[in-house]
């Protein structure tokens, strides 16, 4: 992802809510714990985990069981070390004493509680990116030291990979053409980071590296959620059955095209919180839905230019939300005008806002009914709630409304098929259509001629739609 474009916005759950989903996660709920059992006779090592000893302990306090139990148990004092829920008093005693954070999980804000549980994802994911244990133990050397060189592990590419593979998984649940709060197959997001975008068919060696990559995220998404991250269906492990066991048991039929059993991953809504929190802190314009409503109507008709339909829509009924209704309208048409490249979406994204305000506006759209610029826009919406006396437009006030109609849409969806049909009815209502339009004295009519020649399949009228582009640049002297 490059940090110069803004990424779609996202509509965040309240902070409130998050916090007590913070709360609620299995591995900040266990290093709570553990910060309160931890009294004056516990140790810790020289990396202030706890010592070994006392790991059947901890896990005892914690309720926990089996042979995984002391490493959760481990997995958690790290997080309430690194949180600061925990402090190290004497490293070389081992003692340790209550953390400051601790109190913020009980009686902090929203906000506070939040920051503890971004402490506590920046420890995971560290972890995450680390070999596991049997790599480690595989390239550990005769002293007990782990030889780096004999592993297939570069620290700041894995950090790179998984913040790339969560940057992606970010992109999609945003995207309004994404599955949004739906799961992610596993192997399309291992394909997202290796398989190129010019690639038309993979080939075998490129197939084998997203294999691995499923495996490796396999490992790291059960590592995530129980931080709350995400919501992880692990890949079957009959597909990791080595087919040459013989004591392995028959396998159950099963159906070929389930994609879930390849594994499936969603963003918790407190998962897509905390992926923001970490862009924004990496330099990305990571917007959200809301941030805009308390900026001036300009703010909000430039800074949603670039939103989706559904993103737009909320963060204008935000906006609307704390302001009186003909004021907001007086507002809004005041910010719409302008001859600069903006300004045609602008307009439609007032005319998408004064229908939220609804009949309340009408005082105000009245007042621009004469506006060159906004006059056509007014008419327009008056038609549409169904008011009375509403002056005819002139023809030179069509073609001006049609060519910003044109440029607007344009602009917020680029060479769309509902664009190529919109192109495709004007030339078809109106025969004279281009005879006319390159004459209109609107800044964008030479643009949006070119793109009728682009978009039309009709090639006589495509190049009739050129010509009259060439006309109007050369009117404008362009």
């Amino acid at each position: 992802m490059s940090d110069s474009s803004p990424l779609p916005p996202v509509r965040l759950h309240p902070e409130a809510e998050l916090a007590r989903d913070a709360l609620s996660t299995p591995l900040l709920s266990r290093a709570a714990l553990l910060a309160r059992w931890a009294g004056p006779d516990t140790r810790v090592d020289a990396g202030g985990g706890l010592v070994e000893e006392q790991l059947a302990a901890a896990a005892d306090a914690l309720g926990l069981t089996g042979e995984d139990a002391a490493g959760h148990a481990s997995e958690a004092w790290r997080v309430a070390v690194d949180a600061g829920l925990v402090e190290v008093v004497d490293e070389e005693a081992g003692t340790v004493t209550t953390g400051e954070e601790l109190a913020l999980l009980t009686g902090g804000s929203p906000h506070d509680i939040l920051a503890v549980w971004l402490g506590a994802l920046e420890t995971v994911l560290a972890d995450a990116a680390v070999p596991d244990l049997d790599e480690l133990m595989d390239a550990m050397d005769e002293g007990g030291q782990v030889d780096f060189s004999r592993l297939d592990w570069n620290p700041e590419a894995e950090a790179e990979f998984l913040d790339g593979v969560l940057g992606n998984l970010y992109l999609l649940t945003a995207n309004e053409e994404g599955p949004g709060d739906g799961p992610v197959p596993l192997p399309a997001l291992a394909a997202s980071m290796i398989i190129p975008g010019d690639m038309d068919e993979p080939t075998n060696d490129v197939l084998e590296q997203v294999s691995d990559a499923m495996m490796r995220l396999d490992d790291q998404f059960r590592l995530l959620e129980p931080i709350g991250l995400v919501v992880y269906q692990p890949v079957d492990e009959a597909l990791m059955a080595d087919p040459d066991d013989g004591a392995a048991e028959p396998a159950a039929p099963v159906d070929e095209t389930d994609v879930s059993r390849y594994g499936m991953v969603r963003l918790t809504p407190l998962g897509l919180y905390g992926l923001r929190a970490r862009l924004l802190e990496a330099g990305f314009d990571a917007p959200a839905v809301g941030d805009l409503a308390d900026k001036g109507a300009d703010a909000l008709l430039d800074g949603s230019a670039g939103y989706g339909p559904r993103a737009a829509l909320a963060e204008t009924e935000h906006w609307l939300t704390h302001r009186e209704p003909l004021a907001a309208a007086r507002e809004l048409l005041a910010a719409a005008r302008g001859s600069d490249p903006g300004a045609p979406l602008r307009r439609l994204r007032c005319q998408q806002a004064l229908s939220l305000v609804g009949a309340q506006a009408e005082p105000a759209v009245r007042e621009v009914l004469d506006d060159a610029e906004l006059g056509g826009l007014a008419r327009v919406w008056l038609s549409e709630l169904g008011a009375a006396d509403v002056p005819a437009p002139s023809e030179d006030l069509v073609f001006w409304l049609t060519i910003d109609t044109l440029a607007a849409q344009l602009a917020a969806e680029g060479n769309s098929e509902e664009l190529q049909a919109l192109v495709e009815g004007l030339a078809q209502q109106h025969s004279g259509f281009f005879a006319a339009a390159w004459r209109v004295d609107h800044p964008a009519t030479p643009d949006v001629l070119e793109a009728m020649g682009r978009l039309h399949p009709d090639k006589r009228i495509a190049k009739e739609a050129r010509k009259a582009a060439f006309k109007a640049r050369s009117q404008q002297g362009g």
